[in-house]
């Protein structure tokens, strides 16, 4: 088995811990996608009473969600500790919900990894996933913990990247070494298959490109570093790379500008779907008769 592509979750966990303090000024893309995201809710007639934010970051979501929906409990969960110490942070006190709490109308915050949710099953009506799913190993059971929590008729809705995210950073690398650049990307149809194969109903997918420029190629490095997206799979490099190999990759990607920019891709997918209601058995009075006559 080619171990390239999975990602060491001790070092995911350190990026993420590093980058908290300058997660926010640096999102502009994750906040953008996540007001898009939002936007999609407006077409969809929904009202969880409870919603479960799996990979929260320094929660953006989480508060625009609380916004939308003000009654409801919402639960942070992130792997970074930091995060959310920084999401906590950043959520108004009003001094009348200590005096006058509303019910459901708290925040919850849990640091595990979403791979593996520590919560009993059926316990929230809606999971929100803005950027996470790229951070996970196994996708299908990711969606099968995410199953698992949902009540019946819950809603599972999400974004991710892509294949060709950042396809200019590893066209620039290509002929430099046989590292691993980026992590891995699952293409949208692959994802939808898992949905279905992990018991949810009527998917419905789709995806876009947004193009970032920049004046160098130590600009991408540096907006990358600043969110914590390092490139930690098993496969990268353990090393710095050589002034001769970098010197490379940057006339690589050097060929790639247009109007005295540099750009970087990312496909970004949009997912949502539903956790159908248990079927109920309906016994007929001939199968009651079978039934008795059996035991």
């Amino acid at each position: 088995m080619n171990y390239d592509h999975i990602l060491d979750k001790k070092q995911l966990r350190i990026a993420f811990e590093r980058a908290a303090a300058s997660y926010d000024q640096a999102a502009v893309l994750q906040r953008e996608i996540c007001d898009r995201m939002l936007s999609r809710l407006d077409y969809i007639k929904f009202a969880p009473n409870t919603i479960l934010d799996a990979g929260s970051g320094t929660g953006y979501g989480s508060r625009k969600l609380a916004t939308r929906y003000p009654a409801s409990r919402m639960m942070a969960v992130d792997i970074a500790l930091t995060m959310l110490l920084q999401a906590q942070a950043r959520v108004p006190a009003a001094w009348w919900k200590k005096w006058l709490p509303l019910p459901g109308s708290r925040s919850d915050y849990v640091c595990c990894d979403m791979e593996q949710l520590p919560f009993k099953e059926a316990c929230t009506d809606m999971v929100w996933s803005n950027l996470a799913l790229q951070w996970c190993n196994d996708l299908k059971s990711t969606f099968a913990e995410i199953h698992r929590v949902l009540r019946g008729e819950g809603l599972f809705m999400f974004s991710t990247f892509g294949p060709d995210t950042l396809k200019e950073l590893r066209h620039a690398f290509q002929s430099v070494d046989d590292y691993q650049h980026t992590n891995r990307f699952i293409d949208m149809h692959d994802i939808g298959d898992l949905l279905v194969h992990n018991g949810f109903a009527t998917p419905v997918m789709d995806m876009e490109y947004i193009t970032l420029t920049y004046d160098d190629v130590g600009q991408v490095m540096r907006d990358l570093k600043k969110i914590g997206a390092h490139n930690v799979t098993q496969g990268r490099r353990r090393g710095l790379t050589g002034k001769n190999a970098w010197r490379q990759a940057v006339n690589r990607y050097e060929t790639l500008r247009q109007q005295e920019k540099l750009p970087a891709t990312f496909e970004v997918i949009y997912g949502h779907a539903w956790k159908p209601e248990p079927r109920k058995t309906v016994l007929t009075p001939e199968t009651r008769k079978q039934i008795i006559n059996l035991k």
